[in-house]
């Protein structure tokens, strides 16, 4: 018996979610797929490598990739996140530009309007936010966009309240190229969970001490493990720069960490739906940026040169 993806009119596609720090790229992805798959927090740049999530329609699947935001790099990791997010756009069959309609046309979108007219796959535009702005102000901003590139559809939607949402997934299906789909029908990203818990240890991290800690902060699984029982055991490290960072994130008698652990756990039980054991770690080391190691975890490829 032929599974739907080996049927001849099935189609897959993939498209790339590019734009500026903070426009709403994840927050977008979670609400196309569904369910949350990347991390969300008001901290710029959260995101660092690609995360694909996947939805799969009758014949269609769709994926999905959140791409690191694109803005003007300034170090080794920064590098490293633009590298990603333009090789996303580069590799997929759609690429949609998403713009904080709040904000408008800021310097971040000059330069992406710029690298996006030497890509050759189709471009969508995606104002987002739009509950927070007046209509005669989306029209403008959306003809300005429109003149400098030319883009095969525009789409205005909130992506933290889902309006609009349907509008572009109806349209990314008709415009996918036919074919197998690349994942099962009940995978909604590509992560595997080792990765997946420390992403959300890393959002609670960023939640809980934003201010604090600056963003070269990271969490990395050590161990995950099922248990006889069915529970997980998951080991877990939270790497920081210095010394004073390290106590910051511990807190008065490891109160921080323990609230930090605590959050992450509630959350990673709710998405496994089993028992989570999860143990952190602070560990200090001060030049993990320039560790090629650490970019492998990170599913980014380590830029040489000078950081």
């Amino acid at each position: 018996m032929n599974t739907p993806s080996e049927l001849a009119d099935t189609s897959c596609g993939f498209i790339a979610l590019v734009g500026a720090p903070n426009a709403g790229k994840s927050t977008l992805l979670n609400a196309l797929v569904g369910t949350k798959v990347s991390i969300v927090t008001h901290k710029a740049q959260t995101t660092r490598s690609q995360v694909r999530g996947v939805l799969t329609l009758d014949q269609a699947q769709l994926v999905f990739i959140d791409t690191p935001g694109i803005f003007a790099p300034k170090r080794r990791l920064d590098r490293a996140m633009v590298d990603s997010a333009w090789t996303g756009a580069g590799d997929a069959d759609l690429v949609a530009l998403i713009v904080d309609a709040e904000r408008g046309l800021t310097p971040d979108i000059e330069s992406l309007l710029e690298g996006l007219e030497n890509i050759r796959q189709p471009r969508v535009l995606i104002l987002n936010k739009i509950d927070a702005v007046k209509p005669e102000s989306l029209l403008a901003l959306s003809q300005t966009l429109n003149e400098r590139l030319r883009f095969e559809a525009t789409f205005m939607l909130s992506a933290l309240k889902g309006y609009g949402v349907e509008d572009f997934i109806a349209w990314c299906i008709k415009h996918i190229p036919p074919g197998p789909w690349h994942f099962p029908e009940d995978h909604l990203t590509d992560l595997t969970m080792a990765i997946t818990a420390a992403e959300i240890t890393r959002e609670k991290l960023f939640l809980r001490v934003h201010e604090e800690i600056p963003y070269n902060a990271t969490v990395e699984t050590e161990s995950f493990k099922i248990q006889k029982d069915g529970s997980y055991k998951i080991d877990q490290v939270i790497y920081v720069t210095r010394d004073s960072h390290k106590k910051i994130v511990l807190g008065a008698g490891g109160q921080v960490i323990k609230a930090i652990g605590a959050e992450a756990r509630k959350e990673l039980m709710a998405m496994y739906e089993v028992p989570v054991h999860l143990f952190l770690f602070v560990k200090v080391r001060e030049k993990w940026a320039d560790d090629p190691e650490r970019y492998r975890e990170m599913g980014l490829d380590y830029p040489h040169g000078k950081g």
